[in-house]
C-alpha cells in the first residue's frame, strides 16, 4: 500500500507541476524579449553625452538682444569682436543688375555759397579714371528723402559743453526731419555706441533720445562710426532713391576704438554715407582731433566745421541743414566695369572749375559677381 500510495501521489502532482512551470517559462522568455526590444529602440534615439568642453547650442531667445545689450556684450553686435575689420564676405554689398552708380554731391562757388541751378551739361563724370559710359539721370534733389544718423560724443572729454550740444542737435532735428519722409537715429558714444533712439520720423522721439545721453567714459569714435554705418544705415531698406548722411559731433580724440580711422571711413564708403563733422574743440588751436574730423568729412564727401565758440555749433548745424537741401543726384554706368569688389574712384568735375567747387564721395566698392 505504501508503494501504491506514493506512485499515486507522484502521478497526481506531476501533471500539476508541468502545468504551472511551462506557462511561467513562457512568461519569462516573453518578458526578456520585450525588454531587449525596448532597449534597442531607446538606444536608437538616445543622445550621446557631449564631449568635455563643448558648448551647447544657444537658445533662440538667448541670441536676441536690445541695442543697448548688444553694445555692452563682449561678443555682441557692437562688441570688441564684432568691431574688428570684417572680411569682404561679411560686409553687405550694394548690388545692382545694371552696374548703375548713384552719387549725391554739392556745388559751391568760390565764396562758399551753394549753387543749385546747374545742368548735367555743366559737369563731367569720371569713374576709375575713365569717362563714364552713360549718365542715366541727373536731378537737383533738394527734396530727396533723408536717412540720417546723429552721432554725439558722450565721453568725459566733452562734459563741460555737452548740454549746449544737445540743445543744438535737437533744434537741428526739429528743423530737418520731415514726418513720413525722412528718418533719423540718435547714437551716443563713449567707450561703446549707445542707440538711444532708432530710426524714426518723429522729432519728439529723437529729442528724447538726445536728452537721454549722459557723458562719461572714454572715446570710441571710430567704433561708433563703423557701427552706425554697418549695423544701422546699411541695413535700412529704402523704397526709392535716398540720401544717407551722418552728423558727427566730437572733439575727434579717439582713445578706445578697436577699428582704425581708415577702416571706419571704408565702412562709410561701403554704406554710401556722407559724413559731416562738427568739432567741439573750442581751444582756439587746431589739434590732432580736428585733423581726424577733417579727414573723415573729406573722404566721404561731407564738410568739417570748426566752431570757435559753443554758440557757433548751432550755426554749423544750420549750414549742414542748408547743404542737405542743396544737393544734386546723378546715376551713371561706368565704362570698363568689373564686378570684382575693388574700390573705384569717382570724380565729378565742373566745366567752370575756376569758379565752382564740387564735393562728392571719393569712390565706391564695386559689387562682387553673383
Amino acid at each position: 500500500m505504501e508503494i501504491v500510495t506514493k506512485r499515486v501521489f507522484c502521478n497526481a502532482v506531476q501533471p500539476l507541476r508541468y502545468k504551472t512551470v511551462r506557462p511561467l517559462r513562457l512568461l519569462i522568455i516573453f518578458g526578456l524579449l520585450a525588454g531587449m526590444t525596448a532597449a534597442a529602440q531607446t538606444g536608437g534615439t538616445q543622445q550621446e553625452p557631449a564631449p568635455p568642453g563643448s558648448v551647447p547650442p544657444a537658445k533662440e531667445s538667448d541670441t536676441t538682444t536690445s541695442p543697448k545689450q548688444a553694445d555692452q556684450s563682449p561678443a555682441g553686435e557692437t562688441g570688441v569682436q564684432e568691431l574688428t575689420p570684417a572680411s569682404p564676405a561679411d560686409i553687405p554689398k550694394i548690388r545692382t543688375a545694371t552696374n548703375e552708380v548713384n552719387v549725391v554731391f554739392t556745388v559751391t562757388d568760390k565764396h562758399g555759397r551753394h549753387v543749385t541751378d546747374l545742368k548735367q551739361s555743366d559737369f563731367r563724370v569720371i569713374d576709375d579714371k575713365k569717362p563714364v559710359e552713360e549718365v542715366r539721370s541727373f536731378h537737383n534733389e533738394t527734396n530727396l528723402p533723408l536717412q540720417l544718423g546723429l552721432l554725439i560724443d558722450a565721453s568725459n572729454s566733452v562734459r563741460d559743453r555737452f548740454k549746449f550740444e544737445q540743445e543744438a542737435a535737437i533744434e537741428f532735428l526739429n528743423q530737418t526731419i520731415r514726418r513720413r519722409y525722412d528718418k533719423a537715429a540718435v547714437v551716443g558714444f563713449d567707450d561703446t555706441p549707445d542707440v538711444t533712439q532708432d530710426f524714426t520720423d518723429n522729432p519728439e522721439s529723437l529729442a528724447k533720445g538726445v536728452r537721454e545721453l549722459r557723458p562719461g567714459g572714454g572715446t570710441a569714435l571710430f567704433d561708433a562710426l563703423f557701427y552706425t554705418c554697418r549695423d544701422k544705415l546699411m541695413k535700412l531698406s529704402p523704397s526709392g532713391p535716398t540720401r544717407r548722411a551722418i552728423i558727427l559731433v566730437s572733439d575727434g580724440e579717439d582713445t578706445h576704438s578697436h577699428v582704425t580711422r581708415e577702416e571706419a571711413i571704408e565702412m562709410a564708403e561701403r554704406a554710401e554715407v556722407i559724413v559731416y563733422t562738427i568739432s567741439t574743440n573750442v581751444s582756439g588751436t587746431k589739434g590732432t582731433g580736428d585733423k581726424v574730423m577733417e579727414r573723415i568729412a573729406d573722404a566721404t564727401g561731407g564738410r568739417a566745421f570748426f566752431p570757435f565758440q559753443m554758440r557757433d555749433v548751432a550755426n554749423a548745424f544750420a549750414e549742414i541743414q542748408q547743404e542737405l537741401r542743396s544737393q544734386y543726384a546723378l546715376s551713371y554706368r561706368p565704362a570698363d566695369f568689373r564686378a570684382d569688389g575693388h574700390f573705384r574712384s569717382i570724380e565729378i568735375v565742373a566745366n567752370d572749375r575756376k569758379n565752382l567747387r564740387v564735393k562728392a564721395r571719393r569712390g565706391y566698392f564695386a559689387p562682387l559677381a553673383q
